[in-house]
């Protein structure tokens, strides 16, 4: 007798639909068979199913029993196999409907006791369920508000095992998830632009970064305040769309990092040590998962000590910034991960950090400062948008007691230049004005012919390079949608060159 059952396992960030048949053989020594690529973890699963059936009140076939996940060409893994194998079995021995197993979706791990227990990649599979007609998922009552956040699906939260056997009988209903959102599912900041006295610069370059999504060079000497202005950005930032939250939700749904989270509402912030290695930025392994480039999607990744990372490992951040994608290709195929982060960096000026302190000496030697400098390549430099020089802060504002702008109010006008940009880019399959191209400034950015001639004349005074000139527009016109203006003005042009590097 023959049973089928959906269910899906996740390559890289996407979910796949596979078919588990299950055969009970009318005659044959008892044996209980798994094929289809499984892995360690899905072979594994016969025991646990095994046993939880016993402990449910089941037993196993006393014929041949055979299992196939379909399609066979794709690796399986991981423990998500439990739930729709035991049930696989059950509608096989006639004991649940197999008419309603074939319409529905099943994920979960059992334990050795029945309980239904939390898996990994539940939000990408259950977009892949709906994207395949299966509109009924039956999830771990744990995963349960992750996969109900997801419109035009039914789920439903499984404890047990004989849960989704009474229910598949009519003998006792199980009652649909609706998503609720917890504490933890709000945006939560520990750091404010209000606790960062002075640093007024510093605080206007992160404001129109965060604006534009343009990547950010802080510099300056140690104390000065780069860590807790980087901190503190993430609390300017506007809110996730429902798309990004999906976006966002995947990855971490995926790697297992939600935690208490049913959803990633707030913009991730990644602030790896300088000792990660490229692999760990960018992704990889011998089964590619997602890197810290990956994890900061649609969020901030924070370098500090910019120059003490592996020459390496910065290196491969060239093409990620520029594409918004990263590629890992292995023997058995390339997988795709997004990428579409802002580069948050922090460096000292040299290896003591007091070079050009204005009461401080720098003890290195000019060979020293120069090899320290040139750790942070040109190419490198020349993808970050805004470098900015971060001062000692003067004891008075230290000691002041005069407040600071709160980070409430600068994320408010944040979030009205972003609709400008929304509106002027959307149509053009673009979000902020970082992700703009050359063609796409030339048609979308209004410059009129007195700023052109400033920006002529400043590009030839200061050989500024192509990309550097599409570059200070695009900063350009975000100070234009800060200030509400539908024009690039002079003023804008003149702002926006104050943050190139002091040397091109």
């Amino acid at each position: 007798m023959l049973a089928i059952v959906s269910t899906g396992t996740t390559f890289g960030l996407e979910g796949t639909l596979i078919t588990v048949e299950v055969d009970i053989a009318e005659r044959g020594f008892p044996t209980f068979t798994i094929v289809g690529l499984p892995g360690k973890e899905v072979n594994e699963s016969k025991e646990r199913v095994r046993t939880a059936l016993a402990n449910a009140g089941y037993h196993m076939p006393d014929s041949r029993l055979t299992i196939n996940l379909a399609p066979a060409d794709i690796p399986k893994s991981g423990s998500a196999f439990d739930l729709p194998i035991a049930l696989g079995i059950l509608a096989a021995q006639q004991v649940v409907p197999k008419p309603f197993l074939k319409e529905c979706f099943f994920i979960g791990e059992l334990s050795l006791e029945g309980n239904v227990r939390p898996v990994h990649g539940v939000m990408p599979l259950a977009l892949m369920a709906r994207a395949k007609g299966k509109h009924t998922l039956f999830v771990p009552s744990a995963n349960a508000n992750e996969a109900s956040y997801i419109d035009g699906i039914t789920v439903y939260g499984v404890h047990h095992l004989l849960d989704v056997v009474h229910h598949a009988l009519g003998t006792k209903l199980m009652a649909p998830h609706l998503h609720t959102a917890s504490a933890t599912d709000f945006p939560s900041y520990p750091y404010d632009f209000a606790d960062v006295r002075g640093q007024q610069q510093a605080k206007r370059a992160l404001e129109i970064a965060a604006a534009g999504f343009h990547n950010v060079h802080l510099k300056g000497v140690p104390g000065a305040g780069k860590t807790l202005l980087s901190r503190s950005f993430p609390s300017i930032l506007p809110p996730l769309e429902k798309e990004e939250i999906l976006e966002v939700t995947k990855i971490y749904s995926i790697v297992g990092m939600l935690g208490e989270r049913s959803i990633m509402s707030q913009r991730p912030f990644r602030a790896p040590h300088h000792t990660t290695s490229r692999i760990g930025l960018i992704g990889g392994g011998s089964n590619p998962t997602p890197g810290e480039i990956s994890l900061a999607h649609r969020g901030v990744l924070f370098l500090d000590e910019f120059p003490e990372f592996e020459r390496g490992a910065l290196e491969s951040l060239r093409q990620p910034l520029e594409d918004g994608v990263v590629t890992i290709s292995r023997a058995a195929g390339s997988l795709t991960f997004p990428a579409r982060f802002l580069l948050l960096a922090a460096s000292n000026p040299c290896p003591c950090g007091y070079l050009g302190h204005p009461k401080k000496t720098c003890t290195c030697g000019p060979s020293h400062i120069a090899r320290y400098q040139k750790r942070l390549s040109g190419p490198m430099l020349d993808r970050i948008d805004i470098h900015i020089d971060v001062p000692p802060v003067e004891f008075d504002k230290l000691a002041g007691t005069f407040d600071a702008e709160p980070s409430s109010a600068i994320r408010t006008r944040v979030v009205s230049a972003r609709r400008h940009q929304y509106a002027r880019l959307q149509p053009h399959g673009k979000l902020v004005n970082a992700e703009m191209s050359g063609s796409d400034v030339k048609k979308l950015c209004v410059v009129p012919d007195e700023s052109r001639e400033f920006l002529r004349q400043a590009a030839s005074k200061l050989d500024i390079s192509a990309r550097s000139y599409f570059k200070i527009i695009k900063i350009a016109q975000t100070i234009a949608d800060l200030a509400g203006s539908a024009r690039i003005e002079i003023a804008h042009l003149s702002e926006a060159l104050q943050y190139r590097p002091k040397i091109e």
